[in-house]
């Protein structure tokens, strides 16, 4: 054992991950939010920044960029591209091309990857049956082989913060009755990934495109926040600055050495 990292989720990097040291807004459905003073905490203890990681806010109701548009529509409509959102009835086949993408994207920038089982995705998928909207859930394929993916959660942050940290039977009616009632208006981005030999080729364009088509059709959303992307994820964090979207939450992943003499180096950022 020669370090620490923190503050981190004990699983997957999707949910509570980071320090947020900048954008004090809300806090968004599993994500990290604590007081400001911690990052003095964790600094003056000893630890030094891993990595960086932000959050990016997209208005949906502000059309997007016409070339990003552009982009999009070009190759949504390539031969033997498809395009398609989580349907309940074919769920099985959608977990085990999630897997896979997964498991073929996020090592070509993550040395420490761990690949992701079809089992945690089916598990986590039904735990949020009751709020996830099949819309939110999206595929890539090509030739009828997976090649992306996307997943969205409505922030039900939003209805939480009005059931005093309590999921009793009562309070899971109201939850249900709120979210009939359209109170959310901010969903989460958790991941977007591409396998590496269709990276580069718009394909994420696409995807947020069909998002966008999506949101029309649920105009009480007002808002995406895509949380959160590392700095050893550049290629992604261009895509979101191209679609329009702002840089509004900084998280730091921090490592302490337990050796004080030992030389400390940063995750890898491609490139540098």
């Amino acid at each position: 054992m020669e370090a620490m990292d923190g503050p981190i989720n004990f699983g997957e990097t999707d949910k509570y991950w980071g320090l947020l040291v900048d954008g004090f807004t809300h806090p968004s459905y599993e994500i990290a939010y604590n007081p400001p003073y911690y990052q003095d905490l964790f600094e003056e203890y000893g630890f030094k920044t891993y990595y960086k990681q932000e959050g990016f806010h997209l208005d949906v109701k502000k059309p997007l960029p016409e070339r990003f548009t552009r982009i999009a529509e070009w190759v949504a409509a390539k031969p033997g591209y498809e395009f398609r959102h989580m349907d309940w009835k074919t769920s099985e086949q959608l977990v085990r091309d999630f897997a896979e993408v997964f498991n073929t994207a996020w090592p070509t920038f993550k040395p420490d990857f761990t690949p992701l089982k079809p089992e945690y995705i089916h598990k986590t998928m039904q735990k949020a049956k009751a709020i996830i909207e099949p819309e939110f859930v999206w595929m890539g394929y090509k030739d009828g082989q997976p090649i992306a993916i996307y997943l969205m959660w409505p922030d039900v942050n939003m209805i939480f913060k009005h059931l005093n940290g309590k999921l009793h039977l009562i309070n899971k009616l109201r939850l249900l009755n709120m979210k009939r009632k359209k109170t959310i208006t901010r969903a989460r981005g958790v991941l977007m990934g591409v396998i590496p030999k269709y990276q580069g080729m718009g394909v994420e364009s696409a995807i947020i495109l069909n998002l966008v088509k999506v949101f029309k059709q649920k105009p009480h959303y007002t808002e995406i926040e895509f949380s959160w992307v590392g700095d050893f994820n550049p290629k992604m964090r261009k895509i979101f600055m191209s679609v329009g979207s702002v840089s509004a939450k900084h998280y730091i992943t921090y490592r302490y050495l337990f050796d004080r003499e030992a030389e400390f180096k940063r995750h890898p950022i491609p490139g540098i």
